[in-house]
């Protein structure tokens, strides 16, 4: 399969659609494929109970590792709470904290539904201007994702199938190498999973000091598209940002195709900035490459990402 043209690209808002798949006033997407009996069969997985955490931790001391431009957080600590009130007679003190946090970023994130719109609308027809500086997004907010997500993992390691630890920047994953990563596994990608795929970026990143923002990376070409939507996943994670960088078009429209056909277009919930080095590790020695997939994002009002840490149970 070639690469497909920008105008082809922009016929993808229309031909991968799922708008109305799920009901006019359908808010979850591609969540919608996560039923009990997914779930249940998901748990059966579990065989050794070792869990691996697909996240890195979050310090406001080094806050864009990953040099992604957008990273703000932000720690106030109100220290000697009981002292302040009651003077030092009381034996007993505590200390809270201020935190303050932009959800999309270096950190490991969870995209919702109205974090991109395309031509005024969000998925399923939403109209853009739904979401605004005091109600945030009133359709589309992270917080109708409260089940969680909690289904079959199946991860694709791009990087091991090219015999490498990290893919080049800007290496331009084709759906090809998506079959055969699953051939090479012995595993299939079906509808309800999460699909996650490593390129060795996040490493890499992070140990090369001369970055800077806009850097090339590793990540899917739109190309892949067509793919995602016909595997009816539910939820798409990288240790990157999904989209390959440059995306290879002219047209700034088309500056991350991934992303926006993804959340616009299919309500594809999109999983950024993992930390994956350790579960393909893992994965490659227990040569198993489909686990227990775990993630809680905030029940938070009106937002359109989560810092989040997903989890694999194997």
């Amino acid at each position: 399969m070639g690469k497909p043209t920008a105008e082809e690209v922009i016929s993808y808002f229309d031909t991968l659609s799922n708008w109305g798949r799920w009901g006019d006033d359908d808010r979850l997407g591609t969540l919608n494929h996560i039923t009990p009996s997914i779930r249940k069969g998901a748990a059966a997985l579990v065989e050794t109970g070792n869990v691996v955490s697909l996240s890195r931790d979050i310090d406001p001391r080094n806050a864009d590792p990953l040099k992604s431009g957008l990273s703000v957080v932000q720690r106030y600590m109100a220290l000697g709470e009981a002292k302040h009130h009651m003077g030092d007679t009381v034996r007993f003190d505590g200390n809270s904290e201020y935190v303050g946090i932009v959800g999309h970023g270096s950190h490991t994130h969870l995209d919702g539904l109205a974090h991109y719109t395309w031509d005024g609308k969000n998925y399923n027809g939403y109209d853009a201007d739904e979401t605004d500086s005091i109600g945030g997004a009133q359709k589309l907010s992270i917080h109708h994702a409260s089940d969680g997500i909690i289904t079959r993992g199946v991860l694709l390691d791009i990087a091991a199938l090219h015999g490498v630890q990290s893919l080049e920047p800007g290496h331009a994953i084709m759906p090809d190498e998506l079959t055969a990563a699953e051939e090479r596994q012995g595993v299939t990608v079906r509808a309800g999973d999460a699909l996650i795929f490593h390129t060795g970026h996040v490493a890499r990143a992070l140990q090369d000091r001369s970055r800077e923002i806009g850097s090339p990376q590793a990540g899917l070409h739109a190309a892949c598209l067509p793919y995602l939507r016909e595997r009816d996943i539910a939820v798409l994670g990288s240790d990157c940002i999904q989209d390959v960088q440059p995306s290879g078009f002219d047209t700034f429209d088309l500056f991350r195709p991934i992303h926006v056909v993804s959340l616009v277009a299919m309500g594809l919930w999109l999983i950024d900035n993992m930390e994956l080095t350790e579960l393909a590790g893992t994965c490659a020695a227990e040569n198993r490459w489909e686990f227990l997939f775990t993630m809680l994002p905030w029940r938070f009002v009106g937002v359109t990402a989560s810092a989040t840490n997903p989890v694999a149970v194997l």
